[in-house]
């Protein structure tokens, strides 16, 4: 049960950060993002390909990326054994260059699509992001491609037993800070454009904003944000492999998750982030029972898939506005015009 309970808790806070970055793109801005997976994917670019390739030059190894690795490895986790200051410090440099290469491709990743129509965008960000994941995962000198590379355990001074404990403290708090922060940018200025711009981008057009401009930044910044949950990802896996970064779990199980939880609105997410991760280890535990007592006629690696299709298609036809609907952007302006109606109600 405690296995249980990590694992769920461990998903919850790699989902949930991807999810509000999709909810971001998706939810406040209305970009079909269907290429979330690249972001994620340029997580374990930066921790496998970039920061792996640091540690090469500091240590002295030559050699392509997929040996060199895991001498990089060896030498890393004896380092961090003893001073777990650089398997932090290893940490906080993945993140960094993650967010920065999220943002940096997730701009250049909308730039020639920016200006299509919802239908079209969605079918060009997929197309692309399936050519990268192409990419990186037949060449093999990116990250290692279908061989992948090994990364240093940066909690490798953490006795075993304990060490998914202290990973999953690390990504709950992240995705902790990250859901405060994007619930700050959702009720700023700039998010209640996004609102605006996702509802009619003609008023916005119409009040001097930029929209081209705006969907380049809101993908730069969710990329950012999503990149970051693909270099935890890695760092707790200690091994890249492009393979491990596919459509279906990181972009189809994202937007599912939104659907569910309720486009717009971060707690809506964070609701649907728990039921979605929850049922489905639970499915993935228990799947062969689950097969055996309903006397299902097709293979239990199937079930995943089929259930949480169906489950998509009842949320768009049942409860298009998820578990919890939406709400108004209430500012402090808009809270005293309130108050004083009340007042005078009451009066």
């Amino acid at each position: 049960m405690e296995e249980i309970l990590l694992n769920i808790a461990l998903w919850f806070g790699l989902y949930l950060i991807v999810c509000l970055s999709l909810n971001l793109e998706y939810g406040y801005a209305g970009i079909p993002n269907f290429g979330r997976a690249f972001a994620v994917l340029m997580g374990g670019v930066a921790v496998g390909g970039i920061v792996n390739r640091i540690l090469m030059v500091a240590f002295g190894i030559s050699g392509d990326i997929i040996s060199a690795s895991a001498e990089v490895k060896t030498v890393a986790n004896e380092i961090i054994k003893s001073n777990p200051l650089f398997g932090i410090a290893i940490l906080i440099l993945s993140l960094l260059i993650a967010a920065i290469l999220g943002a940096v491709t997730g701009a250049l990743f909308i730039l020639p699509s920016a200006k299509l129509s919802e239908d079209y965008l969605a079918i060009t960000l997929l197309a692309i992001s399936e050519v990268a994941y192409m990419v990186c995962n037949y060449d093999v000198d990116i990250i290692g491609g279908y061989y992948g590379v090994s990364i240093p355990d940066i909690l490798a001074f953490v006795p075993g037993e304990l060490r998914t404990c202290v990973f999953v403290a690390i990504t709950l708090t992240l995705a902790f800070l990250i859901y405060l922060i994007v619930e700050r940018i959702s009720n700023s200025p700039y998010g209640r454009v996004l609102r605006a711009m996702r509802e009619n981008e003609d008023v916005v057009k119409a009040y001097g904003k930029d929209v081209m401009i705006l969907r380049i930044k809101t993908v730069a910044l969710g990329s950012a944000i999503a990149s970051i949950s693909g270099a935890l990802y890695s760092l707790y896996s200690v091994n890249v492999i492009a393979l491990s970064f596919s459509r279906v779990e990181w972009t189809f199980y994202p937007f599912l998750i939104i659907l569910l939880g309720g486009v717009g609105n971060n707690k809506g997410v964070a609701v649907g982030t728990l039921t979605f991760v929850t049922v489905k280890i639970l499915l993935v535990i228990y799947k062969h029972e689950i097969m055996s007592f309903l006397r299902l006629p097709f293979e239990a690696v199937w079930l995943e898939y089929m259930l949480f299709g169906l489950l998509m298609f009842l949320v768009l036809v049942y409860k298009p506005e998820g578990l919890i609907k939406e709400k108004p952007i209430i500012t402090p302006a808009i809270k005293n015009v309130i108050n004083r109606k009340r007042k005078v109600l009451k009066a």
